[in-house]
């Protein structure tokens, strides 16, 4: 297994990825929309998308924002979304290795807490967020819609 960022040209692997994601999720914008997007997440050093590869096959990904901030000494914090791993490929330490690559990201830029929620409610998928370093005690998520 190789951990890295995942690489501009990669965008159709970790797009096809997303798939094992959420099934009934909306498609991306089209062509200019889409690569404008993509370049500007590629383009700033707040962003990074960290992926698992397996002979070349990027089968796990994640997300992590830095956020700057005017609290905490002016330290930034974290945000971690869309931890994927590919359905062929689950169980055997993907999706943690790319998290512990988003972790040591946001130690690096001085971000003195990351956050990650989950939509699962299942015991498995919490206790694995757990065995990654999160505390599922430490705060209250809301989330609001439009």
């Amino acid at each position: 297994m190789e951990i890295r960022p995942i690489a501009r040209s990669e965008l159709p692997q970790l797009l096809a990825l997303y798939g094992h994601l959420h099934a009934d999720d909306e498609p991306p914008p089209d062509g200019d929309a889409l690569e404008q997007i993509w370049n500007e997440l590629l383009g700033s050093p707040r962003y990074r998308y960290a992926g698992a590869y397996v002979d070349g096959q990027l089968v796990s990904s994640c997300t992590i924002t830095i956020v700057p901030n005017l609290t905490r000494g002016g330290r930034p914090y974290g945000l971690i979304e869309n931890v994927v791993t590919h359905a062929d490929h689950r169980g055997h330490g993907h999706a943690k290795a790319v998290l512990h690559d988003a972790l040591s990201f946001a130690w690096s830029q001085g971000c003195y807490k990351v956050m990650l929620m989950t939509g699962r409610k299942d015991e498995a998928t919490l206790q694995f967020y757990e065995t990654a370093g999160f505390d599922r005690q430490g705060k209250q998520a809301f989330i609001a819609r439009p």
